[in-house]
């Protein structure tokens, strides 16, 4: 059997062969579908989106993805607003700040 190297991300696992030989065999595709990330957090909120304050960052504002479909994820790309607009959630950023 040959090893695989894999990463999980929010339930759903993506790998490819660590050797050559394994190389050759069929990936298994994964299919997302569309569904509320936020089952029932703050949902009389439109949009949750928490801010954290940091001392020491390169940039004032730096927006992280929390709805798993951005196309920079981990970094924050708008998706959440098309993802909201076809589930009903309200997922939004995670915003980090400069002090």
């Amino acid at each position: 059997m040959a090893s695989v190297s894999c990463t999980v991300y929010a339930g759903l696992s993506y790998g490819r062969p660590a050797s050559p030989a394994a190389a050759g065999k069929p990936r298994r595709m994964v299919a997302v579908r569309a569904e509320a990330v936020n089952p029932d957090i703050r949902k009389t909120e439109d949009k949750v989106v928490d801010s954290v304050l940091v001392a020491d960052l390169s940039k004032p504002v730096t927006a992280y993805c929390r709805c798993w479909r951005s196309k920079t994820f981990p970094l924050c790309d708008g998706t959440h607003l098309k993802h909201n607009k076809a589930t009903g959630d309200n997922v939004g950023p995670l915003l980090l700040k400069t002090k």
